[in-house]
């Protein structure tokens, strides 16, 4: 199979590698030339076979819109647009509507494996018509792990975004259960060796995972994390599942817990705590601490 592949960045970049070790051509292009097999999207759809696949993997919003935008007039009907990032589920039911109306198709589909993806091989949630699937289907073949497993259809056009996002917000919570027991473990005194607790949750336990045994090698890298500032940005899709739980209804306490101590690792001074030392100290009179 021949594939346009536009964005090769870490993700990318390594995606192209494995769909080619898998057998299949591909032709990638990249704003940055040193990365690029080709040098423009007219350029890389000019090298495809039709029904051509062309593969998006760009930062959500803007600049996927813009990609699609060009890649709508460089098309022909029966050609299959996916889009492999981030992007959110309602932009996915746009950009579906708009390459349709000039017989385009148009996939959306959530990546998981990060950096790991090219040896391990990358987890896929996929959305849209079956007949479009079908025409990418080699690609998933070659991207997806060994198995059985790892790779879903999810469901109509956006579903695969939304399967991500979720998947994202699980993360969110599960990295932030980790985070507070490894805090709560360096606290106290009688615990002297974290790092082999976290080691020897990683056979035989029921919080054994991919993330704790990551875990462990970032704590066998720097035992107290010490080289580290208490800062965890977010990349939004944590954001938009706490907005989808309110949309429907849905309580996420966890999920959304992790996301504000996320916003709470971004102040030094939080100007919340310093109203509850106030209170504290008006209604019991509680010690506060001056600056």
């Amino acid at each position: 199979m021949e594939l346009g592949l536009v964005g090769l960045g870490k993700m990318g970049g390594n995606m192209r590698e494995r769909i080619r070790r898998a057998g299949h051509t591909v032709f990638g292009y990249d704003r940055n030339p040193d990365l690029a097999d080709v040098h423009s999207l007219e350029e890389l759809v000019g090298k495809l076979s039709g029904p051509r696949v062309v593969w998006v993997m760009v930062p959500a919003g803007e600049a996927t819109q813009s990609t699609i935008d060009e890649l709508a007039e460089l098309l022909e009907p029966g050609d299959v647009v996916v889009d492999g990032g981030n992007s959110r589920w309602t932009d996915d039911e746009k950009h579906a509507e708009e390459l349709a109306a000039k017989g385009i198709g148009f996939v959306d589909c959530g990546v998981s494996g990060g950096v790991w993806g090219l040896e391990n091989g990358y987890a896929l949630m996929y959305g849209g018509d079956a007949e479009n699937v079908a025409k990418v289907r080699p690609v998933f073949d070659a991207l997806k792990p060994e198995g059985d497993f790892g790779s879903v259809h999810a469901g109509k056009v956006g579903a695969g975004h939304f399967a991500k996002m979720v998947h994202n917000g699980i993360e969110y919570a599960m990295m932030q259960a980790y985070a507070e027991g490894w805090e709560l473990l360096e606290k106290v005194d009688s615990v002297t060796d974290v790092r082999e607790v976290f080691r020897s949750w990683q056979e035989g336990t029921v919080i054994r995972s991919w993330l704790l045994d990551l875990a462990v090698n970032a704590l066998d890298e720097d035992e107290h994390l010490d080289r580290l500032r208490g800062y965890a940005q977010d990349s939004g899709e944590g954001r938009w599942t706490v907005e989808a739980a309110i949309d429907n209804a849905v309580p996420l306490p966890a999920i959304t817990a992790s996301l504000f101590a996320r916003f709470a690792s971004r102040q030094e001074d939080s100007p919340q705590m310093k109203m509850i030392a106030a209170l504290r100290n008006q209604f019991g009179g509680h010690a506060v601490e001056k600056k």
